[in-house]
C-alpha cells in the first residue's frame, strides 16, 4: 500500500473518530503529505526521507509545531496501520528521527487601548454575537470552538457558572464567571431576537440539512480587527490575555487550570514570568 492510500484511509476510517474541530485540519494536513510523500510504499517509506520531509519543512520557514504536527500525523497513521489494518509493517518510521523542538508559544497580548478599540469595533457590527463571543473569551480564557457551541443548559446564572462536557482535551470543566463574564453571558441570553428551533446561545442561519450549527465569526472577526486598525492578534491570543490576567491577580497554578482547562502544569509555566514580576514590588523594600 503506498502512503497516499494509507492517508486516504486514515481519512476516511480514522479522522472521523477523532474531535471534529480538528477535521479540516487534518484532511489538510493527510493532504499535503500525500503531495510530498504519498508516491512511496508504507514499507519503502523510511527514517532517512522523512527526516529530509521534516528538513525541508524547515528551511522553507514553517515553524516547528506545524511541522511536528504533521509528523504526528503521519506517526499516527503508521501506528493505526500496524495496529489495526495487519499490513505486514513491523515498525514505525516516523519514531526513528528527531522532532523539531515544541516552539515557545505566541505571547500576543493587548496592548495600550487595544481592547477599547478591539471591543469597540465589535460592537459596530450588526450583530451583537460577535462583541459578547470575544468579551467571553477575554473574561473566562474559554477557546473560541467551547463559547460558539455553548447551549443554554451549559450556563447557570444562579451558580454563576459555564459547563463544559466536551473540551479540546477531552476534559470536563465548569468555568466560573467574573462579574464582566456574567453581565456578558446573562445580556446574552436574554437577547429578544432569539430562533426557537435551537438550544445554541450563538447560532447561524439553518444548513441545507435545516439545522442550525455554531456561529462562525472568521471573517466579521477580521474585519473588525481592521476597524480597530489592530495588527498581529489571533482569536485564540484573547485566551492567553485571559489566563495572564489570572496569574496577574494571584490565582495559583492550579486555581487557573481548573479554569482555563490546562492540563498541565507544564502548559502554566509560560506564565510563570508574570507572577515573578509582581513578586519584584512585594520584595522591593525586604
Amino acid at each position: 500500500m503506498t502512503v497516499a492510500a494509507a492517508l486516504d484511509r486514515y481519512v476516511k476510517e480514522v479522522v472521523p473518530t477523532k474531535k471534529p474541530s480538528g477535521h479540516r485540519r487534518d484532511i489538510g494536513r493527510a493532504e499535503f503529505l500525500k503531495s510530498k510523500l504519498g508516491q512511496y510504499s508504507l514499507a519503502a517509506l523510511n527514517a532517512e526521507l522523512i527526516a529530509e520531509f521534516r528538513d525541508e519543512r524547515l528551511a522553507e520557514g514553517k515553524a516547528n509545531n506545524t511541522v511536528r504536527l504533521e509528523l504526528a500525523l503521519l506517526s499516527h497513521m503508521y501506528t493505526i496501520a500496524i495496529k489495526e489494518w495487519s499490513l505486514g509493517l513491523t515498525a514505525n518510521p516516523v519514531l526513528n528521527i528527531r522532532k523539531p523542538s515544541p516552539g515557545q508559544g505566541r505571547n500576543r497580548r493587548l496592548n495600550g487601548d487595544e481592547e477599547v478599540r478591539l471591543l469597540k469595533a465589535c460592537d459596530e457590527h450588526s450583530n451583537p454575537f460577535l462583541g459578547w463571543i470575544v468579551r467571553i473569551a477575554l473574561y473566562t480564557s474559554m477557546r473560541k470552538s467551547e463559547i460558539t457551541s455553548l447551549t443554554r443548559e451549559q450556563i447557570n446564572l444562579e451558580k454563576r457558572t459555564i459547563f463544559l462536557p466536551d473540551t479540546k482535551n477531552g476534559s470536563v470543566r465548569t468555568v466560573p464567571l467574573t462579574n464582566k463574564a456574567y453581565l456578558v453571558v446573562k445580556e446574552a441570553l436574554s437577547h429578544p431576537i432569539r430562533p426557537i428551533d435551537t438550544n445554541l446561545i450563538f447560532c447561524g442561519e439553518p444548513g441545507k440539512d435545516g439545522k442550525r450549527k455554531p456561529y462562525v465569526i472568521n471573517r466579521i472577526w477580521v474585519a473588525a480587527l481592521e476597524r480597530a486598525e489592530i495588527t498581529g492578534l489571533r482569536f485564540h491570543d484573547l485566551r492567553h490575555e485571559a489566563t495572564s490576567r489570572f496569574v496577574e491577580a494571584g490565582l495559583s497554578d492550579q486555581e487557573v487550570a481548573s479554569i482555563t482547562g490546562h492540563k498541565s502544569m507544564q502548559m502554566l509555566h509560560r506564565y510563570t514570568h508574570l507572577r515573578t514580576e509582581n513578586l519584584t514590588d512585594k520584595i522591593a523594600d525586604i
